[in-house]
């Protein structure tokens, strides 16, 4: 079994640790571990008839429920089978531009949404001079003077992998920049109200922006494949003409209307990620060799002095636990993981392991 792109796969975890996959105790996707909500599962099995009916294309209850919890109008939003679906629409219509610029290191599906349909790609590196990690700004500051006009634009906020906040106003300059900018808010609402930097609030002022979001992630429902888009109506009336009919399934809908307003769960996971993540963030620093980053999101990147391919077989081999490598990430490579933030037992026990190997 190959080597995995993306975080998530125990069962190759499984073959490397020689145990069931059952038995793996997975950081390498940044799930929340407090879901799924009980909201969620009580509306699958509600909904569990509506499996024998097609969806309605339209999906008007459920984009009522991302519009109201987002104080939008519904034709501003589009549900698509994850934040993924989305991307590959965002990624032709980057294809129909000159050239789009990629901040680096940045998540492997864009490469692959953007290659599908030919865009040219010109990246712009985060990583400072002496080796460390700068910020978006700083990989945007000084674009190469031969860049076209028609420019595209695609960000993470919070970014991924370093967990990264950028501030609005930090943005926001560039919607004056480029044609089409897509932000990627997939871990934004592992942030409080309070503390998101979120771009829908000025969705209304800019027809180039598209924000992608994610309902997997923080809610712990990643089999469902669930996510959406809010844009200006016109682009969202292209992207329905391009894709299939139905591509977010009955189940799916009914959990992400019944989780949208559950404002329990979503307050119990914002008291639970910040003093996790801190604790686990103090865990890590005092692990000889290790280099963990602050962040916003729930993961936590870490540069290692020795190599993390080495180090994430001997965790699985003696304490059956995964860890996301970089090495989807070339700007990281073999110096640097990744690991979500779970419950504090959980954290302390990967703390544990990194100590003992």
């Amino acid at each position: 079994m190959n080597r995995p792109q993306h975080g998530g796969n125990p069962n190759w975890a499984a073959t490397v640790a020689g145990c069931p996959p059952s038995l793996i105790l997975d950081f390498s996707a940044s799930i929340s571990p407090l879901g799924p909500p009980p909201a969620a599962l009580a509306a699958i099995k509600l909904h569990i008839d509506n499996l024998t009916n097609y969806p309605d294309p339209n999906y008007p209850e459920l984009c009522q429920a991302i519009a109201s919890h987002h104080n939008i109008a519904p034709e501003w939003v589009l549900p698509g089978n994850g934040a993924a679906e989305l991307l590959t629409w965002a990624a032709l219509e980057f294809s129909k531009l000159n050239t789009t610029i990629i901040p680096t290191p940045a998540f492997g599906d864009y490469w692959r949404s953007l290659q599908t349909f030919g865009t040219r790609i010109i990246t712009r590196s985060m990583m400072m001079p002496d080796g460390e990690i700068g910020d978006l700004d700083f990989a945007l500051r000084h674009l190469p003077a031969e860049i076209p006009h028609a420019l595209g634009l695609i960000i993470n906020n919070p970014h991924n992998p370093t967990g990264q906040i950028c501030q609005q106003e930090t943005i926001l300059p560039h919607l004056e920049r480029f044609d089409l900018v897509v932000i990627d808010e997939s871990f934004m609402d592992f942030l409080p109200p309070a503390e998101q930097q979120s771009l829908i609030p000025f969705i209304g002022q800019y027809p180039n922006l598209v924000v992608l979001r994610s309902l997997t992630k923080f809610y712990s429902l990643p089999g469902l494949r669930l996510g959406y888009c809010i844009a200006h109506p016109n682009r969202l009336n292209r992207w329905k003409n391009w894709r299939d009919p139905w591509p977010v399934n009955a189940l799916a809908a009914a959990a992400a209307i019944a989780v949208l307003p559950d404002t329990e769960f979503q307050q119990r996971t914002w008291d639970w990620l910040a003093p996790a993540r801190d604790r686990l963030f103090e865990g890590l620093k005092q692990v000889s060799g290790l280099h963990p980053y602050p962040g916003a999101a729930n993961f936590i990147l870490v540069r290692s002095d020795r190599s993390v391919t080495e180090l994430q077989t001997q965790l699985l081999q003696q304490h059956q636990i995964l860890i996301r490598d970089c090495l989807s990430f070339p700007e990281l490579g073999d110096k640097f993981f990744r690991v979500a933030v779970r419950t504090i037992a959980e954290n302390d026990r990967l703390v544990a392991a990194l100590q003992s190997v």
